[in-house]
């Protein structure tokens, strides 16, 4: 049964011969002849003279595919169980037996109207049913009138179900087989494994749509390959380059998330795809620099684990531990995920931040991806479109940037007053065990007390566990990062509860800074007083 994709109040059923509704199944009228064999020596009861069986599965001589032609409302491709292929050009008026010539009378399982032509079409015969488990793929580019097959590189003791063609780039073939997937990137002159995760199971049917590909397995299950824009720009060259990178696809400013269940499968990684290959495993480091329309670079990636990886490693709960990973380096395909963030507030050391160091989200525009590995290098340039459910314009993401900028700041102003703090407090604690001076000894005890004193305000020094925050309360250091995560989440345009919340946290930050001051310029300026009449290393913040 199919629809007319031009009337969908139209509607074919095959028997022998193809009836049609236009009243949603109120009247039918037949709009063509038998189309089959119409062989009777096989039309008797099924199950033979044993067990005889009338549910219908297992009548012969019948129409098994209809395949209404996407460019042309009265063109209907029609094939049998029984191998015979059949066009009408007028809507049933007539008929044209156009089966390819030495075709097996087998199922014709599959028929697919080239996307891109008309009087191109593929025909998949699967004759298992007669012994016969050859790949049968036939195409004409002449509404039938000649055919040619297309088997070169499929396994020959192996059939075939199903064929499709990419609506994107012409000449890019799918073939479903009894075990498993196979592409082809020259119109089925030669056919090569597209295996990946997908275990070798007879796949019935396949459908492309929102550029992925669907598949559906003789074990009722559904596979789907996210994002076919790298399969569209292989031209087989890329091999022979040291590295090639694939130009991502254009990609939505969406975010998906949510853990799948026993009955639900994961969805794709929330992000630009970034495909590349690689003709050896690499020695030398590979990196990956996300750069914005202005050629700035917004993110670094590198296969190697940095100092800034480690100190989030630090300073994060286990469960986030998974979250940092690294492009890899080996010979072949290889992909990498760029999650649409900039780079995120600086990392120190001895700081229980739960939520991450993760930064905020970019905003829709043009970007650019740099790969690097030795003395090669690609970039690639792609576009990130917005959420069509935001209802926001360049204003609006501009405003929201601004003040992410102003939080991401003003974090990286408290890590780094931290840092130093505690940087010069290691050196008095150092002068106290060196020297006992009893003039260093309270200059020195007063500057430790006042630098921990001003620690213990803006960082919560007694959290351990993730399950801390539940224990002790967040400080000043946690309140700015909720809203760095508070602004990023909810998006543009940017709440009035936010600004006000900015402009609370800014002023608090005014009297800390202060306080940092103070203590820079009383207790650990006494201290480098008497370093300096002692000719002493002098306590640097």
């Amino acid at each position: 049964m199919a629809a007319n994709p031009h009337d969908p109040k139209i509607i074919y059923y095959g028997t022998e011969k193809i009836i049609r509704t236009e009243d949603r199944g109120v009247t039918w009228e037949e709009i063509s002849p038998d189309l089959t064999r119409n062989d009777k020596s096989r039309q008797g009861r099924g199950g033979g003279p044993i067990t005889n069986e009338s549910v219908g599965a297992e009548y012969y001589n019948t129409i098994f595919y209809i395949m209404p032609s996407r460019h042309e409302k009265d063109t209907i491709w029609v094939g049998s169980d029984d191998g015979l292929v059949h066009l009408t050009r007028n809507e049933g008026k007539t008929w044209d037996n156009v089966t390819p010539k030495g075709a097996p009378e087998g199922l014709v399982n599959a028929i697919e109207v080239s996307p891109h032509d008309p009087a191109t079409a593929y025909v998949v015969i699967a004759a298992y049913r007669m012994n016969d488990f050859r790949p049968y793929i036939y195409k004409t580019t002449n509404y039938g009138k000649k055919w040619k097959r297309l088997d070169k590189g499929l396994p020959q003791n192996t059939f075939v179900r199903v064929v499709r063609e990419d609506p994107k780039r012409r000449g890019l073939l799918y073939a479903g087989t009894e075990t498993g997937m196979y592409v082809s990137f020259d119109d089925g002159s030669n056919w090569q494994p597209l295996r990946l995760n997908l275990p070798p199971v007879p796949i019935t049917d396949l459908t492309l749509r929102q550029g992925d590909l669907i598949a559906a397995t003789q074990g009722r299950g559904f596979w789907v390959l996210d994002d076919l824009s790298f399969l569209r720009q292989v031209t087989g060259k890329e091999v022979d380059k040291a590295l090639h990178v694939f130009t991502p696809g254009t990609t939505r400013l969406m975010r998906s998330g949510g853990r799948p269940s026993a009955l639900t499968a994961p969805n794709p990684l929330s992000g630009v795809r970034i495909d590349y290959h690689l003709k050896a495993d690499s020695e030398t480091l590979l990196t990956i620099d996300i750069l914005d329309a202005a050629g700035n670079s917004i993110r670094h990636f590198s296969s190697e684990e940095s100092d800034r990886d480690r100190c989030r490693i630090g300073n994060m709960p286990p469960r986030l531990f998974n979250a940092i990973k690294h492009p890899n380096k080996n010979k072949g395909m290889n992909n990498w995920v760029w999650d649409m963030r900039r780079e995120g507030p600086d990392c120190i050391d001895n700081i229980a931040l739960f939520a991450g160091f993760a930064g905020p989200s970019v905003t829709p525009g043009s970007y650019s991806a740099r790969i690097t590995v030795g003395d090669t290098s690609q970039t690639v340039a792609f576009d990130l479109l917005p959420d069509p459910r935001v209802d926001a314009n360049e204003e609006d993401y501009a405003y929201l940037t601004a003040r992410l900028d102003e939080a991401v700041g003003l974090m990286n102003e408290v890590t780094s007053s931290l840092k130093s703090l505690r940087k010069a407090r290691k050196q008095i604690t150092a002068l106290l065990n060196d020297y006992s001076d009893d003039t260093l000894q309270t200059a020195g005890k007063a500057a430790i007390q006042e630098i921990t004193d001003w620690e213990n305000t803006v960082t919560q020094v007694k959290f351990r566990v993730y399950e801390d925050e539940d224990s002790w309360p967040s400080l000043y250091d946690v309140q700015v990062r909720h809203l760095i995560d508070a602004l990023d989440e909810a998006g543009p345009p940017v709440s009035k509860g936010a600004l006000n919340r900015w402009n609370d946290l800014s002023a608090e930050w005014q009297t800390y800074k202060a306080s940092r001051d103070t203590i820079i310029n009383g207790p650990i300026k006494r201290v480098n007083g008497w370093a300096k009449s002692k000719g002493v290393q002098l306590i640097r913040p």
